[in-house]
């Protein structure tokens, strides 16, 4: 059987479902997977519920955002680099427009009507 290795990282509350390996606030874990594995299956893995996850990198490129699950079915490569926020982190507005994207998520944004730019401003009441 093949098997993959990948560096897995997990920040605020989903530093839980590293288990012993949590450091509170965040998670580094490396782990060997079978060859083939998707980030859909890695997630079944951990138990990590997909409505926890929120900002994720692989190797550096935006997969999925919440409410965007785009890497589902991405498999996974040897020395694949992840990371997963919670959906509750804060993602720097500086990145938004500028972070490098899989594919997968490209593709969405692009049969998106908005094309995936979503922001709503509203005045507050005084």
């Amino acid at each position: 059987m093949n098997t993959i290795q990948i560096e897995l990282w997990l920040y605020g509350p989903l530093a839980r479902y590293a288990g012993e390996q949590s450091q509170g606030s965040y998670a580094q874990l490396n782990l060997e997977l079978q060859a083939g594995t998707t980030m859909r299956d890695l997630l079944e893995q951990l138990g990590l519920p997909p409505e926890e996850r929120g900002i994720t990198f692989i190797n550096g490129k935006l997969a999925a955002l919440p409410g965007l699950d785009a890497d589902l079915d991405i498999s996974l490569q040897d020395g694949d680099r992840i990371g997963i926020s919670h959906n509750k982190s804060m993602w720097p507005f500086q990145y938004r427009f500028g972070a490098s994207q899989t594919k997968e998520v490209q593709e969405t944004f692009r049969e998106r009507p908005d094309r995936g730019i979503h922001h709503a401003y509203t005045k507050l009441d005084e």
